[in-house]
């Protein structure tokens, strides 16, 4: 899983900082590292230089293999709340994915002659019995 962090001009971005975003996500994440193949992690102050509640915001996009990309954003008074919250959004939102599809049975794909071979038989087993009740 490739994880990659992009910051807007009012977030110092540095190698640490990077390391510590790519921490937290790998290993909030990490049961799904063989089905993701990249996660973008978009890192934005909302007020620019102005202080105010609540104006940090991370936003996750993980590409898992065969789906479209879930997007999940959370917005706190911290970076690194931000970066927690978005990550565990983004962790139910692949719970929710994988569950559902992990959770329903396929059906399964029975071949044409096979069936119509199965209702031979069970019409022969319904005649059988009803003559051996009748007689």
């Amino acid at each position: 899983m490739q994880i990659q962090v992009n910051s807007d001009n009012h977030i110092q971005s540095s190698i640490r900082l990077e390391e510590w975003v790519r921490t937290t996500i790998e290993s909030t994440l990490e049961r799904y590292e063989e089905d993701l193949t990249r996660v973008e992690v978009h890192l934005r102050d909302e007020n620019g230089d102005k202080p105010g509640p609540h104006d940090l915001r991370c936003q996750l996009e993980a590409r898992p293999k065969g789906h479209q990309p879930i997007s999940v954003t959370h917005k706190a008074d911290s970076l690194e709340l931000a970066i927690d919250g978005a990550a565990e959004k983004l962790e139910h939102a692949l719970d929710h994915l994988f569950g559902r599809l992990r959770g329903k049975p396929r059906a399964a794909v029975v071949p044409f002659e096979r069936r119509t071979a199965d209702v031979l038989l069970e019409e022969e087993f319904l005649e059988n019995e009803q003559a051996a009740q009748n007689g």
